[in-house]
């Protein structure tokens, strides 16, 4: 009898296991972030897309069409690291490309870290990286945990800060382009040595092949109606160049520097993506996590602005590859099996130059007054050097300096906020207390609240005015709270996802937790976005 009990409890573990459900989940995750995509691209250029790519995305997929970046400076390291931990710089501590270290006395580099070496290029520097700066987790990072580390994540783009700051802490790898050898790189901090597959690949030289191809408009010059016309006086020409007119031509310029500003440059990226899929095999036996980002729209934005017919030929290819790409997926995974979402870092303001054509307010203004203001502040209190940094639009006071000069501090800040204040393209020069205490009018308030870190922020915020581009009436940049630098695409496309679209505002914040809940892990540690409910239902 007790014998029978025995062999009928056993039977029914069994069948309990036999039975038992795995958890859902894709194959794959593919977060694509393209460098300077404002979301208005999505319909600027909509009538001229194909199929395959971005109409795809938005007609099979869920649009979140009001997201908004919700801090300051909207710049590329910011937004990387912002839309992987689901937080914001004030908790993620990445508070810009770069900033001011007290304790160091000088500038740092986001993803610059000097106990590491390079892999897979000869000389140190361009591979001494890691995510070390980041103080939160990723949803890369959580995914991991939450599968005893068997999911595998993988970053990738041709900047280094946009391959390392999404792939996380706990990555399997982080790649980067190098520009003197044209070899995609990376770090001691992920590996020893690069992977035969990235090695197969470096090997076969594509960068030495694609550098060659002039880029012709791919269509006929006189169809490129939504942008201005070919040769205007406010687009910087590539290096080598004597205009900034088609065709152009890549091979005069340092190095390999002139092609990250070719679409061969987007080209290139998703080549190694595929090569990253095949060599690691990623989706064969979890969930695994390819953080891809395309640089080229930015680097290349920077010179023509967002009006440029370089520009919407820029994204008409892009869409043509996204589309290939998105049906290579396809055939590698099944249709459903894989989640997508796309989204940008940030946006970008128009050239100055084509708004004051068009009779729509805009003004050029050199944002950095370093020089000017202590150069005043020594003639009017005899402070040498009193701003230590202005980086990230955030000026450095030398508090010990004031202090040791027995000058009140408050006067040398009335001095600067008055100087700044007489620049036609500055709106305003607040202090951090002043800002904590609700100075601006909201949103701003909040984006710069969010935007500072207490142990990595300057003291006073440089505020330009709406309108007003960093430097010349020349190409295009961004890094402020206003929407052409703020409003970015969020699609979500594949599992689960179920067509959609919403306009309710949503941020840059809430990608990370919001697939934390497609996944079933936990959000990253720093999180202070929220779960897109929208895209949960089915």
């Amino acid at each position: 009898m007790q014998l029978c009990k025995i062999l009928l409890l056993a039977a029914l573990a069994a069948s309990n296991v036999v039975g038992a459900q795995t958890l859902p989940r894709p194959k794959l995750v593919v977060g694509i972030m393209v460098d300077q995509m404002r979301w208005d691209y999505l319909y600027r250029y909509y009538d001229r897309y194909g199929k395959t790519g971005f109409k795809r995305l938005l007609q099979e997929g869920f649009s979140c069409e009001n997201t908004m970046i919700n801090y300051v400076p909207s710049v590329t390291a910011v937004g990387h690291a912002s839309v992987y931990t689901g937080s914001i710089p004030a908790v993620h501590g990445i508070i810009g490309n770069d900033w001011y270290e007290r304790k160091l006395q000088k500038n740092v580099y986001c993803v610059y870290d000097s106990t590491e070496a390079s892999v897979g290029r000869n000389v140190d520097g361009k591979g001494s990286m890691s995510p070390r700066h980041m103080l939160s987790t990723t949803v890369g990072d959580e995914l991991r945990m939450g599968t005893g580390f068997k999911s595998r994540v993988v970053g990738i783009a041709l900047k280094d800060r946009a391959a390392v700051l999404p792939a996380g802490h706990s990555a399997n790898a982080a790649f980067w382009f190098d520009h003197a050898s044209g070899n995609f790189i990376s770090s001691t901090y992920y590996m020893d040595s690069l992977p035969r597959w990235a090695v197969d690949f470096n090997n076969e030289k594509r960068p030495a092949k694609y550098i060659q191809q002039d880029w012709q408009t791919l269509y006929p010059i006189n169809t490129y109606t939504a942008s201005t016309a070919d040769n205007k006086y406010y687009e910087v020409t590539i290096d080598g160049e004597e205009k900034p007119v088609f065709k152009h031509t890549f091979t005069k310029g340092k190095d390999y520097d002139n092609l990250t500003y070719s679409p061969l440059g987007n080209t290139l990226t998703f080549d190694f993506a595929k090569a990253a899929i095949t060599g690691y095999e990623l989706g064969k036996t979890a969930t695994d996590l390819l953080a891809v980002s395309f640089s080229t729209p930015d680097i290349a934005g920077h010179s023509f602005g967002p009006n440029a017919i370089e520009m919407e030929d820029m994204y008409l290819r892009l869409d043509i590859e996204l589309g290939h790409f998105l049906t290579w997926l396809d055939n590698r995974y099944g249709k459903g099996n894989y989640l997508v979402f796309l989204t940008a870092d940030h946006g970008a303001i128009n050239s100055p130059g084509f708004l004051q054509e068009n009779k729509l307010p805009a003004l050029p203004e050199k944002l950095s007054k370093i020089a000017v203001l202590n150069e005043s502040i020594r003639q009017t209190f005899g402070i040498e050097k009193a701003i230590l940094s202005d980086a990230g639009g955030q000026l450095y006071m030398d508090t010990a300096a004031i202090n040791r000069s027995g000058v009140s501090y408050d006067k040398v800040e009335q001095l600067m906020v008055g100087k700044l204040r007489s620049f036609a393209g500055i709106a305003d020069a607040v202090n951090i207390e002043k800002i904590q205490a609700g100075y601006l009018p909201q949103p701003f308030n909040a984006m710069f609240i969010n935007g500072w870190h207490a142990k990595r922020g300057g003291d006073i915020f440089v505020v330009p005015g709406p309108g007003v581009k960093n430097g010349s009436m020349m190409g295009t940049t961004h890094g402020t709270m206003y929407p052409y630098d703020t409003h970015i695409p969020l699609l979500w496309f594949g599992w689960n996802i179920t067509p959609g679209k919403s306009y309710k505002t949503t941020n840059i914040t809430d990608i990370a937790p919001t697939l934390s809940a497609l996944l079933h892990i936990q959000m990253p540690s720093g999180t202070t976005g929220q779960v897109i409910e929208e895209v949960m239902k089915k």
